[in-house]
């Protein structure tokens, strides 16, 4: 039985994360959720928006499903990557039918840094204006390019292509990719080449098949994967995980959407995915290509899709029409 820390969040988060938990429950595997609260109306609630029984909730499970957050945001999914020391962020980029994908053939990852650089939050006000500082630790650095290297190798990817800004940012990201080159030379059978963040952009748009694995600092990271939820039809279908040592949490990237909370028409596959990529964590890989197959059957038969996907079907009968297929 796995312990899975469920907090559905704000907005839509509650409703996808409902959509989520009938998936599992027909996958056959056994879990036992235990829910939290977090979130902006934790913190009209309990005058915090994340509680430390949420904090000592998420510690103690398996894993963490976490739906979405409004204004909190930071106060809630940042924290608990920090203090879950959830160092590496995956954002996977994939194009699925009857989308908006600007291509039909795309499927990499982006391995994103989770802790440092410039969300460490070091900022301060100057008699010229503020401040910010950028933290590139040769530990971090390290520790990412390894999962990179080892998430391509585990998965059957050949290439890990390391992103940065060293020829400006001389000293930071030229430790980074001195880190990401060293870290390389323990994987002779796994290609690794570099370029520069703006590059990348531009590559993501034009030839976004040449990736496989990209792994980069944080800000980039989070930039880059947003313009690669874009090129595959926007963030209703992105998932993400973050892990660690001893930890992981899974979550949607869309925001938890206020406009369109309790309507039941919010898309739920990010957040199914999200679920799917927990499996894969927990090395239920059976189970989760069944749900990553059931959700290319739905959308190819154009079957109960919710508004955004072109459909008029609710998110739970979306979730539905893919946990039949389980």
């Amino acid at each position: 039985m796995y312990k899975i820390a469920v907090i559905p969040g704000d907005g839509i988060g509650k409703e996808v994360m409902d959509a989520a938990i009938h998936v599992l429950d027909n996958t056959g595997l056994n879990f036992k959720y235990e829910y939290g609260e977090a979130g902006d109306e934790c913190l009209d609630n309990c005058g915090i928006a994340l509680p430390e029984e949420t904090i000592k909730l998420a510690k103690k499970s398996d894993s963490v499903l976490f739906g979405a957050a409004g204004e909190s945001a930071a106060d809630v999914i940042v924290k608990l990557r920090q203090v879950l020391d959830l160092y590496a962020n995956l954002r996977p980029v994939k194009s699925y039918p009857q989308t908006k994908s600007l291509f039909n053939d795309i499927d990499f990852m982006i391995v994103r840094e989770n802790t440092e650089g410039m969300y460490v939050g070091l900022e301060s006000e100057s008699d010229e204006g503020a401040i910010a500082e950028r933290i590139i630790t040769a530990k971090a650095s390290k520790r990412i390019c390894d999962y990179a290297f080892k998430y391509a190798q585990k998965t059957g990817r050949t290439k890990v292509t390391g992103v940065h800004k060293a020829n400006v940012l001389k000293i930071t990201d030229g430790l980074f990719k001195e880190k990401f080159y060293e870290i390389s030379e323990k994987y002779g059978d796994i290609e690794a080449e570099d370029y520069y963040v703006d590059a990348t952009a531009m590559y993501l748009l034009t030839r976004p098949q040449s990736f496989e694995v990209i792994v980069t600092t944080n800000l980039f990271g989070d930039i880059l994967s947003d313009e690669g939820a874009g090129i595959v039809g926007g963030l209703g279908l992105i998932p993400s995980a973050n892990i660690g040592d001893n930890g992981a949490l899974f979550e949607p990237v869309h925001g938890s959407a206020p406009d369109i909370a309790g309507k039941q028409i919010a898309n739920p596959i990010a957040m199914i995915l999200s679920a799917k990529m927990m499996l894969e964590h927990l090395n239920e890989l059976e189970e989760a290509k069944k749900i990553d197959e059931a959700i290319l059957t739905v959308l190819k038969n154009k079957e109960s899709l919710t508004p955004d996907l072109g459909g008029n079907s609710t998110t739970n009968d979306l979730a539905k029409a893919i946990a039949k297929l389980l």
